[in-house]
């Protein structure tokens, strides 16, 4: 089966890291007769933005919709502000394709340590769902009397809505009984006394359907705690867009770093295409050193081969990851030597054995 992924490099890293990811996919379709991949990469990001006042062409989301999926790099440029950045391609493709399940694994690999001691991989094995459309990051708000500095406000308005969280919240218990985990959910509700409060009554409702699934409530600072502390109490875990958002970033720094904090933007109903990327950021004081570790880029590229029913090879991505940990390929982030091209290459290699 030939699938049609749009590859967006971005800014800083991304180019780097996401041929890599490309690689490892080309490198699958050639092992398996049954797969093919049909790619074409856009320049949008900053470059595009300098040259014509946009992050992405105006009818960007009606050409990505004829794809099965997007392989994104990284977005950000010190030339451009980062609001400016992110509304201008990745909000705009998160919500406008519904991608309303942000998926993010914590998941230390064999082969990395992480900086809590003594915890292997057995300790540190969570999924975190974050919802990817709303929240604290809606992007509805105002200024009110802007320059005036005796009296200017900025409102940023936090929105939640009954189908946005419940549909989240119903992902989360349908994935925990698929795979026999408990479900958390994180919030704020003794302070955030209307969202707060609200997730947290669906939250309830929604886990009184699954009684066959463990669930329990954090606040978000207990689980913030917790996360350091005793990270193995975690399986599945909902929260919003911006505790997730956070959260994950920790998640990331437990497991290893940024260097493995990959994440797929899901639509699950199928009726827009899902897209992955790496969360390290753009990373532009390393761009073109050809040092960034592209192991986060390639793990996206699994989740999107799982994403496409292709979970055997997802793992098998991972299990080669892990094995070129084992055999010294690190990038200097993690104390080796190699080059980007090096441990894409060297992954590549391994998904024959």
């Amino acid at each position: 089966m030939s699938r049609r992924i749009a590859v967006i490099p971005g800014d800083g890293i991304g180019p780097e890291v996401t041929a890599q990811a490309v690689r490892v996919l080309r490198r699958v379709a050639e092992l398996d007769p049954a797969l093919s991949f049909e790619f074409e990469e856009l320049r949008w990001g900053t470059e595009h933005f300098l040259a014509h006042g946009e992050m992405m062409p105006e009818d960007g989301l009606r050409h990505l919709r004829a794809f099965d999926a997007i392989q994104l790099g990284a977005v950000g440029d010190p030339r451009v502000p980062d609001d400016v950045t992110l509304w201008g391609l990745l909000l705009p493709i998160r919500q406008g394709f519904d991608q309303y399940v942000n998926l993010r694994p914590v998941r230390l690999l064999r082969g990395v340590e992480s900086p809590l001691r003594g915890r292997g991989p057995a300790d540190i094995d969570m999924l975190v769902l974050r919802e990817n459309t709303e929240g604290e990051y809606s992007g509805k708000g105002d200024f009110l009397f802007p320059g005036d500095v005796g009296r200017e406000i900025a409102l940023q308005t936090t929105v939640f809505s009954r189908r946005g969280v419940e549909r989240i919240v119903r992902h989360a218990f349908e994935l925990g009984r698929r795979l026999g985990k408990s479900v958390t959910s994180v919030s704020k509700g003794n302070a955030m006394n209307y969202s707060g409060v609200f997730w947290d009554r669906v939250f309830r409702e929604v886990a009184a359907e699954y009684p066959d699934v463990p669930s329990r409530s954090y606040l978000v600072d207990a689980a913030a705690m917790f996360f350091v502390q005793d990270p193995g109490r975690f399986q599945v875990v909902v929260t919003s867009n911006l505790f997730g958002d956070i959260l994950t970033d920790l998640g990331a720094g437990i497991a290893g770093g940024l260097g493995f904090a990959a994440s797929a933007n899901l639509n699950p109903e199928g009726r827009f295409p899902s897209m992955f990327e790496p969360v390290h950021g753009s990373a532009p004081d390393i761009a073109g050193s050809g040092i960034a570790n592209p192991m986060a880029a390639i793990w996206s590229a699994a989740l999107l081969l799982e994403h496409l029913g292709e979970g055997a090879w997802a793992e098998r991505i991972l299990r080669a990851i892990e094995q070129a940990l084992a055999d010294g390929e690190r990038t200097p982030d993690l104390g080796g030597n190699r080059t980007t091209d090096d441990v894409g290459s060297a992954i590549a290699r391994r998904l024959a054995t």
